[in-house]
């Protein structure tokens, strides 16, 4: 339990901040279910506009302070190569 006012009022902040990181997580993780579920169902130009929206998500997160650089950017990479090989595959 905190013991001064300060500390208190970290413990305030702090929470505030778990919640805000934990719904940012969430939404980039729902943006990449999104985009692999269409991989899944091989809907390139849906997965395609997926992961634009899902690159600009983990984007953001990254730029609060949510993920880390290399985190976010092998993320992104990832799902980019994904699309990209069913796109070559459909072809």
């Amino acid at each position: 339990m905190a013991n001064t006012r300060s500390a208190e009022k970290r413990v305030r902040q702090s929470e505030k901040a778990r919640k805000r990181n934990a719904a940012i997580r969430s939404t980039v993780r729902t943006a990449v279910k999104k985009v692999r579920k269409a991989l899944e169902q091989n809907d390139t130009a849906a997965a395609s506009e997926l992961l634009r929206l899902a690159t600009r998500t983990i984007d953001k997160a990254h730029t609060k302070g949510v993920l880390k650089a290399n985190t976010a950017r092998r993320k992104i990479s990832r799902l980019a190569r994904a699309v990209a090989a069913k796109a070559a595959d459909t072809k």
